[in-house]
């Protein structure tokens, strides 16, 4: 709905589609291209809140963590060229996330774009790049054309396969002043809905099948309600992908992560894909004409990306999910319940965890630290990579994961962004010494704003896992991997957060805890020297066809 026409500058409109649209944090660093826009957000400052810090990747990532935690649109500004590429790595983090992320980019003036005069931040197109990076890039090349574009932008992250949107804006047009007539957002976004027949289809496939299987992903994190009930109805067990833990609390026999899937992938009749690549499964673990594989996503080409499935419901994965618990009933077979067997699995598969010590045992002392709704963001360290497997979730968007990109150096901030976003929930954070030392300027940015976070560092002295695959690799040589580390608890202390300098899990728990009561943030070093290797129960091999 089109409000009352009005005079605004450019940077005031976008402030004002920013609030009509629910946005209540902003995170950037001011410069020159958006000083039109600060002063705008300082003018509404008591309906937007603007958290600055001390790089654009760790805005990117704030807004990537306050996106992937409250499931709402995690917003970041940032000055163009190197602001722009600087906070490259967060948006294509969101992007492999499926993350809604909007990035906020400023312009050289207007009549220099795409000139090559060699102006300031000036990049030879950085639409281009930005259209590169993201599922759909504007420029705002007057005030007026911000309503129409914004609403573009949130229907794009509201829509479809959610992922970063990019705007941006010259100087001179922030500055300028027009007749602006906004735009209310609507009442609520279109839903992909899936077809009436082909959900009969599946269903009387999915109702007959004697062995079916459910492989969830990122795709079906806000979709855990119909998930469980048709999986319940089904007898199936719901293998969950980093993404989707969480979606199914960890707790019920059903819920599965993916070495539990590859012990049951060689007997399923029918697997169900939903919100997922079905990658490695499809082809690292092989498949046959026995295996009917039916999918449900609402990107209508990642559907057919790895395989072609027999089945396909192009669609948005909660009311499909929804409709197929009403369709199956009529065509299910009667099946034997699978608690025991899960119960069996499970523990069998623990079993093989608990030959990673001393990954679980931290794990463990995190979970046993951690609230049910509290927040776990992991990276890519040696507890991380376990964590994928064999940490317990029992909350959507509870868990958080750098995708399929793998960033080194997001956890920090992309948990600062988390407890922003959801203020009354506990957060944590682990990474590496290597990832932990990309971002640690925002122990700075925390300090500041009094961000109650947990970051625990396991300080290896080396880009430990590369190091591991160079000597399996390269018959022991090593290169470029060794690291020289501050003293990390004098580190703390210079930028004015609580610290701690644990060995055991015990010690790690007390300091979580000591973290979780004291306002402010906690940094935990945990040194850590060589662990068993989990590469085995990661990457499985074929087990069928």
């Amino acid at each position: 709905m089109t409000a009352e026409t009005t005079k605004m500058s450019g940077g005031t409109a976008i402030v004002d589609a920013l609030i009509r649209n629910g946005v209540d944090t902003v995170f950037g660093i001011p410069g020159v291209q958006l000083d039109p826009l600060f002063d705008a957000f300082h003018h509404a400052k008591n309906r937007i809140r603007v958290v600055h810090n001390r790089h654009e990747q760790g805005a990117g990532y704030m807004a990537l963590g306050y996106a992937q935690a409250t499931g709402r649109v995690g917003t970041c500004v940032v000055v163009p060229g190197p602001g722009l590429l600087n906070a490259a790595a967060a948006i294509s983090t969101g992007y492999s996330l499926n993350s809604q992320m909007l990035c906020i980019v400023g312009q050289i003036p207007s009549h220099l774009i795409g000139k090559g005069t060699g102006q300031l931040h000036e990049l030879p197109d950085q639409l281009a790049i930005a259209e590169g990076l993201t599922k759909w890039a504007k420029r705002m090349d007057a005030p007026d054309d911000v309503p129409g574009a914004m609403a573009e932008a949130f229907r794009q992250l509201n829509t479809g396969r959610r992922r970063p949107v990019e705007v941006e804006m010259a100087l001179d047009i922030m500055k300028a002043e027009s007749d602006v007539s906004p735009v209310d957002p609507p009442h609520d976004y279109d839903v992909l809905q899936p077809d009436p027949d082909r959900i009969e289809e599946v269903a009387k496939l999915l109702g007959e099948a004697e062995n079916p299987l459910i492989f969830a992903g990122g795709g079906a994190i806000d979709a855990g309600g119909p998930l469980l009930t048709l999986a319940e109805m089904l007898e199936a067990p719901v293998v969950m992908s980093r993404s989707a833990l969480g979606a199914v609390d960890s707790r019920n026999p059903l819920a599965l992560t993916p070495p539990h899937g590859h012990k049951l992938w060689k007997d399923a009749d029918v697997v169900l894909g939903v919100g997922t690549r079905l990658v490695p499964m499809i082809p690292a673990w092989g498949t046959d004409n026995c295996l009917k594989q039916v999918r449900i996503d609402v990107d209508t080409e990642e559907i057919t990306r790895s395989s072609t499935p027999d089945l396909a419901l192009e669609a948005d994965a909660a009311v499909s999910l929804a409709a197929l618990c009403d369709a199956v009933p009529s065509h299910n077979r009667k099946r034997s319940d699978r608690t025991e067997e899960m119960t069996a699995l499970k523990a069998d598969l623990q079993a093989e965890f608990d030959k990673l010590d001393p990954q679980m045992p931290i794990l463990r002392a995190i979970r046993d630290t951690l609230p049910e709704d509290g927040i776990f963001v992991e990276e890519l360290t040696q507890p991380g990579y376990v964590a994928r497997l064999a940490f317990p979730v029992y909350q959507p968007r509870t868990f958080i994961n750098p995708g399929y990109q793998g960033t080194l150096g997001y956890a920090c901030p992309t948990a600062m962004g988390a407890k922003i976003g959801m203020p009354d929930r506990k957060v944590l954070a682990i990474s590496g010494d290597g990832g932990f030392m990309f971002n640690v300027q925002e122990l700075a940015t925390a300090a500041q704003h009094g961000i109650d976070v947990v970051l625990v560092v396991f300080n290896d002295g080396a880009y430990g896992n590369v190091k591991r695959f160079q000597q399996q690799l390269f018959d022991g040589r090593e290169i470029a991997v060794d690291l020289q580390n501050p003293d990390f608890m004098k580190l703390a202390d210079a930028f004015g957060v609580q610290g701690f300098r644990v060995n055991s899990p015990l010690e790690l728990q007390r300091a979580i805890g000591e973290g979780f009561d004291t306002p402010g943030p906690t940094l935990i070093e945990y040194p850590l020297g060589e662990v068993p290797d989990p590469w085995h129960l990661i990457f499985q091999g074929r087990v069928r066809g």
